[in-house]
């Protein structure tokens, strides 16, 4: 593609060079650049992309997107523009030949859920015979492709290289998580979305945003820049839910498990098999558990029908879908207790999990809750997670989770910075992960629950910068078997 032609949709500032070169490639990352290759200086959170100028140019690139000019122009066309993290994403998609329009995509955003909603919608459509693309924290998918995850939402021209495989393969619907983080670096700057999803709003990331009101707004972002042709469906139960959509020109529809809106839905049994529920006046048994899932699953129901699908036929899907991984996965013992496994890594999370266990259990049982929190992130949740845990288990057992690069026992102390005297005494604290989860199981009766929350699907422990294979179903799955 020409320059000129790339550049069609952002307004420079001044281009200085030859704007009729061919452009093979498109890359922020400086390693990454090739012959005939642009380079995009973005202004990072770490790193400024101005000073790997040089370095791209030494590799092949023939142009420079930037916010500043350098002094030495030979050799390579500039391109100024006011902020290369507005243009970026524009870029992406014109150089890809934007993907996006060609297929339906639907964004899914909030703090908890986005996940579960995005990969049951992906396995729903699958289901009803289309080819679908998948863009999650778990894993990317085009069609039945998998593609590996490394972020919830991949950076602009990695994400239209994405959808541009997906439409490639014949895909004609996509669905994808976006993060605040996402949202708030223009990350889906210039893609085109057919729909948007909030699930909920709570505490998380503020490591980052500073505020919940920032992090909040990021989520708005997303809603105020849907365009009128596409759907913007909200959570009426929780208090942000019609904030998020005060301002979009999206056709707005709610969902609730409370009070009245477009799709509601009631829970009427539920077991550690899954529930039954009465979605929009008609009964489905799922295997799902827990009244967050309701709103999941409710929300899903919402999108296949805002697009065309006939709520006979979703219903009949959704009684077939299962759990994402590393979502409240049981995992019974022949001692008759149950390890359930599930990525909560949020207070609100913890608390929707240890929820959904207690409407099982009720009032049969213990409670072991196993948990920790991440390092280099939001220090503040970590006393909040400890609180949230002992409110709702009989007994509590704080470990490691992804220390990262802070030290496993400090991250502990500040989770035990949250409760009081009275408290404590229903913890013990295990820095090695494997132990903890093997003492959760020692103190296991039978009809007992471990909560084992934190980690879900990874399969991996980050200990200062080095990813060491662990998994929490492989390690519940060994102490199993040498009971």
């Amino acid at each position: 593609m020409k320059l000129k032609e790339l550049l069609r949709n952002i307004k420079p500032i001044t281009i200085v060079g030859n704007d009729d070169v061919d452009i093979t490639g498109v890359n922020i990352d400086s390693r990454r650049v090739a012959d005939g290759h642009l380079f995009v200086a973005m202004r990072g959170t770490q790193v400024d992309g101005h000073q790997f100028i040089d370095k791209a140019r030494t590799q092949g690139a023939v142009a420079i997107l930037c916010e500043e000019i350098p002094a030495d122009t030979d050799g390579a066309t500039f391109i100024q523009v006011a902020s290369t993290e507005d243009s970026v994403g524009v870029i992406a998609t014109t150089f890809y030949g934007n993907p996006s329009e060609k297929l339906k995509l639907v964004g899914v955003t909030g703090t908890n859920g986005k996940t579960t909603i995005a990969t049951l919608l992906y396995n729903m459509f699958r289901k009803f015979g289309h080819k679908v693309g998948l863009l999650s924290t778990v894993c990317n998918y085009i069609d039945g492709e998998v593609v590996p995850a490394s972020h919830t939402t991949p950076d602009p021209i990695q994400l239209n290289a994405l959808l541009a495989q997906m439409v490639a393969a014949g895909c004609e619907y996509a669905f994808m998580e976006c993060s605040s983080h996402a949202i708030h670096q223009k990350r889906i700057g210039g893609l085109t979305f057919a729909g948007g999803l909030f699930t909920n709003l709570t505490r998380d990331h503020l490591d980052y945003h500073k505020t919940f009101e920032n992090y909040r707004d990021a989520k708005k972002m997303f809603f105020d820049s849907l365009p009128a042709t596409a759907f913007a469906i909200t959570n009426a139960d929780d208090k942000n839910g019609m904030v998020m959509v005060q301002n979009t020109r999206a056709q707005v529809k709610t969902y609730s498990t409370q009070r009245t809106a477009d799709f509601k839905a009631r829970l009427l049994e539920c077991h550690f098999e899954g529930m039954y529920l009465e979605i929009d006046g008609r009964e489905v048994g799922v295997q799902f558990i827990g009244k967050f899932n309701v709103s999941n699953l409710l929300a899903v129901y919402g999108a296949a029908v805002m697009l065309g699908k006939a709520p006979e036929d979703i219903l009949v899907v959704l009684s077939t879908l299962k759990s994402v991984n590393g979502r409240l996965d049981p995992i019974s013992s022949p001692d008759g207790w149950t390890a359930v496994i599930d990525y909560a890594h949020t207070p609100d999370a913890l608390k929707n999990v240890l929820n959904a266990i207690h409407e099982v259990l009720n009032g049969k049982g213990h409670v072991i809750t196993v948990c920790g929190a991440g390092g280099n992130r939001d220090k503040g949740k970590r006393p909040l997670m400890a609180q949230e845990a002992v409110r709702q288990s009989d007994k509590v057992i704080i470990t490691s989770d992804n220390p990262r690069f802070e030290d496993p026992q400090v991250i502990i102390n500040d989770m035990l910075e949250g409760l009081n005297t009275q408290q404590r005494r229903k913890v013990i604290t295990i820095v090695d992960r494997r132990e903890a989860i093997r003492a959760a199981a020692m103190m296991a009766e039978k009809g007992d629950v471990i909560l084992i929350a934190g980690k879900g699907h990874e399969d991996y422990q980050e200990i200062e910068g080095v990813k060491h294979h662990f998994d929490d179903h492989e390690v519940v799955r060994e102490i199993i078997e040498r009971k």
